[in-house]
């Protein structure tokens, strides 16, 4: 395509309305309406921007959304309360609003997002989309996420973009159900896998050599699970069920590693609800029938992870005390994302028959200077996975096994996949708060 030329656009089905633009949006939102918008690349640029540009009409808007990538004058509250968002997970850049002030956290698992946002009187959902196709249905591309629960329960304001791809599950809607729609032609955010080190190949090491071959996977996102991604290169028939599908995932399906042929539900199927990572994740999932983005109330529905055999949950954390109690979204008290799909993945993969949910992290902070195994949480931090759901902990130094153990057998499991420069103090400490004999 020439610098100058405009993106070929196929003509609008006979019997879905015509696009407008992108500003029409704001004939939509009244008084208090509560806008939802889907995580990441799902965020409709030219419909938020439409959004932010007529915000003095607005009164009382909130906007609704997990993990924003792009930064916006209203995540830092210039609008005031015309034009106010509502964060269920922070991002690095609504981190910053929340800690301002500017912007608004909901506490929540990702599975019940969606319960969350029916409850809402009359949600107004602005998606970003592929073009429609020959019949008039647009895909929501690298997102099923919380949005799809919501078609046929909500207003629709569709934003179809010539470059996102077109995906298949459960993630589809008719622009005849749509109150508008609107073209445009922008890039995807890329977001680059974080180069694992040398210390998270060891901690994957550990995890890799106990997922058996046929197991169902589901990866977190960080140096560490793709790590493990790394390692399972020679693993044979892998299943997918996972709430995101990133690079290290586009991997293992290529090398053939991922067959699916063991799964129980979505046979020879990769399910998620959602994908980010670099063009070659999106170029990927693009037509491709072996995806399916199905809504993360199913996906990330414990019951409906458990009935795989051998699931096999990866996650990451920041610190785990004695008793096993992990915290995966705040620093001491101040908050950092959200909770996610940690602890459903962590509680389905407790369900399955065989299942085991690895939970991985570094012995200690990047300085060596503080033990990420502690004896009681830091004052403030937030418990993500409770220590009753909690199966596997991972460092560099192996694997501490907890689930069904005692508070003496795992405080001395966990003390010993500590770095040996703290287990000295952690077993005083342990011993002093009664946990160990």
């Amino acid at each position: 395509m020439a610098p100058n030329e405009p993106p070929s656009v196929e003509p609008t089905p006979n019997h879905v309305p015509p696009p407008v633009p992108a500003e029409a949006v704001l004939d939509h939102l009244g008084r208090g309406t509560d806008v939802v918008v889907p995580l990441a690349n799902g965020e409709p640029v030219t419909v938020l921007d439409a959004t932010e540009a007529g915000a003095d009409r607005l009164e009382g808007v909130r906007v609704h959304q997990m993990h924003a990538l792009h930064d916006r004058p209203y995540l830092h509250g210039a609008y005031g309360d015309r034009l106010r968002h509502r964060s269920y997970f922070l991002s690095a850049i609504t981190r910053r609003a929340f800690a301002e002030g500017g912007c608004d956290f909901v506490p929540a698992n990702f599975s019940e997002v969606p319960s969350i946002l029916r409850r809402l009187p009359d949600p107004l959902v602005v998606v970003a989309a592929s073009p429609p196709d020959r019949h008039g249905y647009v895909s929501f591309g690298t997102n099923a996420d919380y949005v799809s629960s919501l078609i046929g329960r909500a207003r629709f304001f569709v934003e179809a973009n010539s470059q996102m791809p077109r995906t298949f599950g459960r993630a589809q809607l008719h622009l005849s159900q749509a109150v508008g729609w609107c073209r445009a032609d922008y890039p995807l955010v890329e977001v680059p896998p974080i180069e694992p080190t040398d210390l998270d190949r060891r901690i994957a090491a550990h995890v890799a050599e106990r997922i058996p071959d046929g197991a169902t996977i589901q990866a977190g996102i960080g140096g560490i699970p793709d790590a493990v991604m790394e390692n399972l290169a020679d693993h044979r028939d892998l299943g997918v069920h996972t709430e995101l599908v990133s690079d290290g995932l586009v991997e293992l399906v290529d090398r053939g590693v991922v067959t699916g042929v063991d799964k129980v539900l979505n046979r020879l199927k990769v399910v998620t609800t959602f994908a980010l990572g670099t063009q070659r994740v999106y170029d990927f999932i693009r037509d491709n029938a072996a995806i399916e983005f199905w809504p993360v109330s199913y996906v990330n529905n414990p019951r409906i992870i458990g009935a795989e055999p051998l699931f096999t949950s990866i996650n990451a954390t920041l610190e785990v005390d004695l008793l096993g109690q992990c915290t995966s979204e705040s620093i001491g008290s101040t908050i950092y994302s959200g909770s996610g799909g940690q602890a459903d993945f962590a509680r389905g993969a407790m369900y399955s028959d065989g299942g085991q949910g690895f939970i991985v992290l570094r012995s200690t902070t990047s300085d060596r200077t503080k033990s990420r195994i502690t004896a009681q949480l830091t004052p403030g931090a937030v418990v993500t996975t409770i220590k009753n759901t909690v199966d596997k902990v991972v460092t560099e130094h192996g694997v501490a096994e907890l689930w069904g153990r005692s508070y003496d057998e795992r405080a001395r499991a966990l003390i010993a996949v500590a770095d040996p420069e703290f287990r000295d103090e952690l077993e005083t400490d342990a011993r002093r708060l009664g946990f160990m004999l």
